[in-house]
């Protein structure tokens, strides 16, 4: 069992329901997937960017991901409908929770002047976008074999009903927020 889903099922469940005033454990929210995906859209001029992203996916996801295609097409952009411009995997289970430990305790460590997320970035039902501009702090990622720095987009979706419980929930495992400090 992953390391957070068993700190989760015994320590944080217990704290978050007393926290939130909860009686019944069924109401305490939890993970339910992360979702990570980046656009693609040099694939336009070259084509072999496209087997270099996927590659990169599978090191840092430990999953196959999918290709998505335009959904119709862009002349400004030289997108066709049906072109392959961007990658995404959903992560759930196993594989999530240690992605997710990964995410909080490795990758946000070793990012580059970096100073925490801000709580706006929930979108009123608990769950949380964030981005990550450089995919080299992930440790799978060598950077002497990388030919492009690449950013990418991670989607940690949860079982909350409003920010404030989105935000006790990951708070708990130590995801980093800005501090807030008030000054009087």
């Amino acid at each position: 069992m992953a390391r957070l889903r068993e700190e989760y099922n015994k320590k944080y469940k217990k704290e978050i329901m007393k926290e939130l005033g909860y009686k019944n454990p069924m109401q305490v929210p939890t993970l339910k997937k992360i979702v990570v995906n980046i656009g693609a859209g040099e694939v336009v001029s070259n084509h072999s960017a496209l087997e270099e992203i996927v590659e990169m996916f599978r090191l840092i996801t430990g999953q196959k991901p999918i290709v998505n295609k335009a959904k119709k097409a862009v002349s400004s952009f030289k997108i066709r409908q049906g072109q392959e411009i961007g990658v995404s995997v959903t992560l759930r289970g196993e594989r999530m929770w240690e992605f997710f430990d990964k995410l909080v305790n490795v990758v946000f460590p070793r990012t580059k002047d970096f100073r925490g997320f801000k709580t706006k970035s929930f979108d009123g039902l608990g769950n949380i976008s964030v981005g990550i501009e450089d995919h080299t702090v992930f440790v799978e990622i060598d950077p002497n074999q990388v030919s492009k720095v690449r950013s990418l987009q991670v989607t940690i979706v949860t079982t909350a009903k409003d920010d404030n419980e989105g935000k006790v929930l990951l708070d708990k495992f130590g995801f980093p927020f800005v501090k807030d400090v008030n000054r009087s």
